[in-house]
């Protein structure tokens, strides 16, 4: 008789045991299908496809943050060459100094207004001089923010006659506005900005 007893009890114990390993499974599985599901979704979110020839391609999205030097570094090069290629007409002149402004702060309306007040664009347009700019390199510091710059860029003023090589070197940093227009692709701001070094080199053969 309470060998009986024991052995009812025991098989109770088993199922119970059994039954509380069943819901702890169920419940491991249904946190690893929800969680799965929730990353296939946002996966799902970060894919673009892209029209382009007749052909769907696919693209991934990503952050800011990924990205932050190649956009550092794009944004810089884009300010410099709006600022600095510079065609020997007034309106061309202004069209891409108006570029160029929105990419950076009162610094580079400073640096403007004083080329401006200079004369140097008048001269430019009197001589019928076409300016180009190419950046070579740029130093960034990530590690602080605002982020500081340092870029080192060719000019050349080109005349029907002959053309001048000039060194320009600048520096600055960078702001992050949080927010990204059609004039400001990246949404970076350059701040504090100042040249350097903007003198002549003999022409290399």
């Amino acid at each position: 008789m309470f060998t009986q007893f024991r052995n009812i009890d025991t098989a109770f114990r088993h199922i119970r045991t059994f039954s509380i390993f069943l819901i702890l499974a169920n419940v491991a599985s249904m946190c690893f299908c929800i969680y799965k599901s929730y990353d296939i979704v946002d996966r799902a979110q970060n894919r673009i496809h892209i029209l382009y020839n007749g052909k769907v391609l696919e693209a991934v999205a990503s952050d800011k943050k990924s990205n932050l030097e190649v956009e550092l570094r794009d944004h810089i090069k884009t300010f410099h060459q709006y600022f600095f290629t510079l065609s020997p007409d007034d309106k061309a002149i202004q069209a891409t100094m108006s570029r160029a402004l929105y990419l950076a702060d009162e610094s580079g309306k400073k640096q403007y207004d004083n080329l401006r007040e200079s004369g140097y664009y008048n001269n430019l347009i009197s001589a019928n001089i076409s300016q180009e700019i190419s950046v070579d390199s740029t130093r960034l510091d990530i590690d602080q923010y605002p982020y500081a710059f340092t870029c080192y860029a060719t000019q050349r003023l080109v005349r029907s006659s002959s053309t001048l090589v000039r060194r320009l070197v600048t520096q600055g940093r960078v702001r992050d506005i949080k927010s990204q227009t059609d004039n400001n692709p990246h949404g970076f701001l350059v701040q504090n900005w100042e040249i350097l070094v903007n003198q002549d080199e003999p022409l290399k053969p």
